[in-house]
């Protein structure tokens, strides 16, 4: 099982240096940040760019693997997001991983002053993406035509510095992001079950579902399921695995069983209450048990 870390970017740069730093230091595998225009409530608070703070992130480290969590087509398109993706993936000497998701219904939706889309539109919009995107990070010139993108004879030169490209991790729960992620994702990424107080239990539950449903899914394309990492983004709903030392472990025992590959937590944070957990927690698992 694999360790990484989600720190979300609104605290001051050296703040954020600091904890990404200690977060490497302590053996973690891999530093994530959400890619939202603004979120929850943090609306009216700071809040960078995901991909300037993850450049930075890669000045400032030199081992641990680099994600978003993750970039959705409510304000992203599949050209400048490539480019994006390629030059990140430079700079940090191949530690990227692209995490994408078909977005929600939010402030990102609606920022634009478009309504949002109902769930099939969105669906479908996320499938032109994810394969745009696998097209323009696997040919350093491509062309592409559907309902919600066009990209006419694009150039992406010099490409991924990691080879055939960059992974990509791909965001799903529903049957149709299953599919792409079977298709075309390196990764896929969950937090099981969507409802925003859902029980450990109904977690467990939904992450059973979805893997049955990710393997049925590789299956129907004749891919191994073993080659798609299965990313858990913990701590949402009543599953609190950074409580302490023994919920961490139970946590990563119950997910390891059912298949997931990586854990990602969330960095204790004192002013939320989603994640004010013991502050030294990170310390405490790295300690306990070694990364």
């Amino acid at each position: 099982m694999r360790i990484g870390v989600c720190i979300i970017p609104t605290d001051p740069w050296p703040v954020a240096v600091a904890q990404a730093r200690h977060v490497e230091a302590l053996g973690f595998d891999h530093l994530w940040t959400y890619d939202h225009l603004s979120w929850q409530h943090y609306r009216d608070r700071a809040w960078f760019g995901a991909m300037p703070w993850l450049a930075g992130m890669a000045g400032v480290t030199t081992t641990i693997r680099l994600g978003t969590m993750v970039c959705s087509p409510n304000f992203r398109e599949p050209l400048t997001l490539a480019k994006d993706a390629i030059a990140l993936d430079h700079i940090s000497d191949g530690r990227f991983v692209l995490g994408v998701g078909a977005g929600g219904t939010g402030w990102d939706a609606t920022v634009y002053g478009s309504p949002s889309l109902p769930a099939p539109a969105r669906a479908a919009r996320f499938g032109e993406m994810v394969e745009a995107l696998d097209g323009l990070l696997t040919h350093e010139q491509f062309s592409f035509r559907g309902d919600h993108y066009v990209i006419n004879d694009a150039r992406t030169t010099p490409g991924p510095f990691q080879s055939p490209r960059l992974p990509l991790a791909v965001a799903a729960t529903g049957p149709k992001g299953l599919d792409l992620a079977a298709r075309y994702g390196d990764a896929w990424v969950t937090f099981g079950d969507p409802t925003s107080d859902a029980s450990p239990a109904a977690i467990e539950r939904a992450v059973h579902e979805q893997t049955t449903r990710l393997e049925d899914a590789c299956a129907a394309v004749e891919r191994d399921p073993q080659t798609i990492d299965r990313i858990l983004l913990s701590g949402v709903g009543r599953d609190r695995p950074l409580a302490s030392v023994d919920a961490f472990a139970d946590h990563v025992g119950r997910f390891t069983a059912l298949g997931i590959t990586d854990v990602v937590v969330h960095h204790p944070r004192a002013d939320d209450p989603a994640w004010d957990d013991p502050p030294d927690i990170l310390d405490q698992i790295a300690s306990a048990h070694p990364l």
